[in-house]
């Protein structure tokens, strides 16, 4: 019985909508009536939209290391990869898909032989994932459109995020701040203004 005014309440709702927009569908929308030149349209970055033979053909690209942890969740040794000490100012992008995840302005000395950031850049999703290899739990991260393995997570950084993403260079290419607009990340020039 206490559903009765519930369900009243939606008759009368329906009726209403039903007598003002009548019979109308989107097929009745006149797409002329509206000015389209004040709509923006969005470009979907091109590390969104890889089709599986781009995706192939990029893992087909990689190095033996790079497959072994990118593909299969290895891990480098450290102290003896590309990225490790680099001081160069730029971005590291996925190895597979190209998305843009770390800046160089958020990198620091961790003295664990890897890459290690504080943060992602704003805006980009790292997906965090519980590993439980080799007797311990650690949180995995891997990238959203690559889903390379990167590395790990761990709350022991020294900025005020306590985050230190330690990364394996292997799962990472750097692009140099003067070669972001060539390449396609022209957006990101400004994390360095």
């Amino acid at each position: 019985m206490r559903l009765y005014p519930v369900y009243l309440a939606l008759l009368v709702l329906f009726i209403v909508l039903q007598l003002i927009y009548g019979n109308r569908s989107f097929a009745d929308i006149n797409l002329e009536e509206y000015d389209m030149s004040k709509v923006e349209v969005m470009d979907t970055p091109f590390w969104c939209s890889a089709t599986p033979e781009e995706r192939q053909e990029a893992i087909n690209n990689l190095t033996e290391e790079q497959r072994i942890v990118a593909l299969e969740n290895g891990t480098e040794r450290p102290f003896f990869n590309e990225y490790w000490n680099s001081k160069d100012v730029g971005i590291y992008v996925d190895v597979i898909s190209g998305e843009p995840l770390f800046s160089s302005l958020d990198k620091f000395d961790s003295g664990t032989g890897w890459p290690s950031f504080d943060k992602p850049i704003k805006g980009i999703e790292i997906v965090e994932v519980v590993d439980k290899s080799h007797g311990m739990v650690r949180t995995e991260v891997r990238s959203q459109y690559g889903d390379a393995h990167l590395g790990h997570l761990f709350d022991d950084g020294p900025t005020e995020t306590g985050l230190r993403y330690c990364i394996n260079s292997a799962s990472l290419r750097f692009v140099p701040l003067e070669k972001l607009s060539e390449e396609g990340y022209e957006d990101f020039v400004e994390l360095f203004n």
